[in-house]
């Protein structure tokens, strides 16, 4: 059983920065892929970045060039980088674990962006 406990979500003004933060109950050196899925209310929930334990890295188009996915082995954390913040980016951010078949997900943070 792999938890994560996300952090970093608040309120934002469009064109601004925000990281979010998922530290996970183990070594995510040893977990396959994480990541950061968003739901907006009345929408599916989206992909909105992965990384695999071997570095590869996938991107929503949306997101491309503006957010950016990164882990910390030492500290057990996932990062999401996000700048350039518009509207369309507000959602609950949840960041999900893959470890051998079995997915794991935090408890979600919101990201609001609005003047």
């Amino acid at each position: 059983q792999v938890q994560l406990v996300e952090s970093g979500g608040t309120l934002v003004q469009p064109g601004g920065s925000l990281r979010l933060s998922c530290v996970a109950s183990e070594s995510v050196f040893r977990i396959d892929v994480m990541g950061w899925f968003r739901q907006a209310p009345g929408k599916q929930r989206e992909l909105v970045a992965r990384l695999t334990s071997g570095g590869r890295i996938n991107y929503l188009d949306s997101v491309q060039g503006r957010f950016t996915i990164a882990r910390d082995n030492a500290k057990n954390t996932v990062y999401l980088q996000m700048n350039s913040l518009k509207p369309e980016d507000t959602a609950v951010y949840y960041c999900y674990a893959d470890r051998g078949g079995n997915d794991y997900w935090g408890q979600g943070t919101q990201v609001t962006v609005s003047s």
